[in-house]
């Protein structure tokens, strides 16, 4: 290493929360002037839904991550659960759901990823009562409210047409 003194660690914002914390102290312990991003760098939303899975960890034997097995987001949620000692399973739609994974089940979680269209979760979430009507709870563990504004150019174009 050249100039161990000056060196800055990044990370990808869908990373699980865990890891990168696991990670960042060991490069730490060894290059102590590191400069690390700070927690915020993590995804909001991929900080919060994995926050979720945990405490959906200690409530279910099962837990079903709604999105596209493309996902990074949604990848990190089922390993979460994994982590937490809970079976997990990535579904991108109703279909996909076994029969035998649901079977045993006493508690199912469901969760979807960041991306996930809210008519694809309901899908999941419809197969699952068809097989097995049984009430269901809602859990918020976070409420999001950050608003985006659009670009200065985005506003200025569209008054101006």
């Amino acid at each position: 290493m050249p100039d161990p003194d000056r060196l800055v660690v990044l990370t990808q914002t869908t990373l699980s929360v865990d890891e990168v914390e696991g990670i960042v102290t060991v490069l730490k312990e060894r290059f102590p002037a590191l400069l690390t991003p700070r927690k915020e760098d993590i995804c909001y939303a991929t900080t919060n839904r994995q926050e979720a899975v945990k405490m959906l960890c200690e409530r279910c034997d099962l837990v079903l991550v709604v999105g596209s097995a493309t996902s990074s987001n949604t990848n990190r949620l089922r390993e979460v659960s994994e982590a937490g000692g809970v079976e997990a399973h990535l579904v991108s739609c109703g279909a996909e759901v076994k029969p035998a994974w649901i079977e045993t089940a006493r508690v199912i979680g469901v969760t979807s990823g960041a991306s996930t269209p809210e008519d694809v979760f309901e899908e999941v979430l419809g197969t699952l009562l068809a097989a097995r009507p049984v009430p269901v709870e809602t859990v918020q563990t976070a409420e999001e409210r950050i608003v985006f504004r659009q670009p200065r150019e985005l506003v200025e174009s569209s008054a101006a047409g």
